[in-house]
């Protein structure tokens, strides 16, 4: 059996279809296609409302699959369409690959070799030369940029995010997406893998030619749109995914292994672990009520703290501590507010009783938070010096 039979029959067992999105390509679009029938028959062309002689090349192939968009919406919203026509026909993956002919279509085994070599649903992503020659030294700066922001919002780091030339787990990414244009292929890789699908890159081969290549990036208007998407996505990443994955690994721990992994055994210096306590309390007893996790973490992140040790010291406020902490944070503000009401720590420590007295107890709570941030941190950094100092002697 040679290659390419091979490659057909690989494409039909994984259930895989190529798709290709189009917008007045003419010059390259029946190579491309050529180039794709060679190994599979699974083709979908998406016409993102081309004004050139695009749908009298795609008459002469009744083997095709084709969406037509009567208007031209974008490569993202060209995509959507893909993949939703390729679940339609029940595939469960998609190579996409663009039709401006920098792709070649005999590194579609490529992407079968590392589908299959993973072994469960994956995102694969081409991974282009881009030091070689003839390659536009402003897509070299924001395939970069791209990377950088990649890795911020994934923690994945990769050579490659801009390429188009890539294979889609179909049913493992978003159902649902907010973008339409260039920066749709950042949203749905990024998305995917905060789904926790792995994102990888593979080696392919590029071709570019000035005289063939039609290029549809408009600089400003795209650079623009994909720069508000990573601020969003940066915004989104601070405030739940790194919170989000930090908790679901501290649940799978006990306290005895928190205790020895992240506190005792942490490489970081005790002062930088007691700072993180005095983090930690200072937030639970402070009034954030709901966002105290959130905070705990993202500002261990920001001010590179142990975010185990703030996180875990935030649960000062759990539930049979809250009324000590409502009444302590009452109590100081009495001294700080006139007109100020005294309660007792008893049945007249109600809800409305502390939104009727809502100045008197925000301010007695930033006191508290203050005071007991500078003991537990204080006894900490003792209490792990001395763990260190008995460790040392008894080695």
């Amino acid at each position: 059996m040679d290659a390419v039979a091979s490659t057909h029959e690989r494409i039909t067992k994984l259930k895989t279809c190529v798709i290709i999105p189009t917008y007045n390509n003419h010059k390259t679009l029946q190579r491309v296609i050529d180039g794709v029938l060679n190994f599979t028959n699974n083709i979908i062309i998406v016409n993102d409302g081309s004004t050139d002689t695009t749908a009298e090349i795609l008459q002469s192939y009744s083997q095709l699959t084709i969406v037509l968009i009567n208007q031209n919406q974008g490569k993202g919203n060209a995509l959507r369409q893909g993949f939703k026509k390729a679940i339609d026909l029940g595939y469960h993956y998609a190579i996409t690959i663009d039709s401006d002919g920098q792709h070649y279509p005999d590194d579609i085994p490529v992407f079968l070799d590392a589908l299959e070599q993973e072994g469960k649903p994956v995102l694969l992503i081409g991974n282009r030369n881009m030091e070689q020659d003839g390659i536009p030294k402003k897509s070299s700066f924001g395939n970069n940029f791209s990377n950088f922001w990649f890795w911020f919002e994934t923690g994945i780091k990769l050579d490659d995010t801009q390429s188009g030339y890539r294979l889609y787990p179909l049913q493992h990414i978003p159902k649902h997406f907010f973008t339409k244009k260039f920066e749709f292929e950042i949203e749905v890789i990024v998305r995917t893998a905060w789904k926790d699908i792995p994102v990888k890159n593979v080696p392919i081969k590029i071709l570019y030619d000035p005289n063939e290549r039609v290029s549809h990036f408009r600089p400003f208007k795209d650079f623009t749109r994909i720069s508000i998407l990573n601020t969003v996505l940066v915004i989104i990443t601070l405030l739940y995914i790194k919170p989000r994955n930090f908790f679901r690994s501290f649940k799978k721990k006990s306290f005895k292994q928190f205790l020895k992994e992240d506190v005792l055994e942490s490489s970081d210096s005790n002062a930088k672990k007691a700072t993180s306590i005095a983090l930690g309390v200072f937030v639970g007893i402070a009034p954030f009520w709901g966002f105290q996790t959130l905070l705990a973490i993202s500002l261990a992140v920001f001010f590179r703290l142990n975010k185990v040790i703030s996180f875990a010291a935030s649960n000062i406020s759990i539930p049979p501590m809250i009324p000590f902490i409502l009444y302590g944070s009452l109590k100081i503000g009495s001294y700080f507010v006139s007109n100020s009401r005294e309660l007792l720590l008893d049945t007249s420590l109600t809800f409305d009783a502390i939104t009727n007295n809502l100045q008197q107890y925000v301010i007695g709570s930033l006191i508290l938070a203050s005071i007991m941030a500078v003991f537990f941190g204080t006894l900490g950094f003792l209490v792990l010096n001395y763990f260190s100092t008995f460790k040392n002697k008894k080695n």
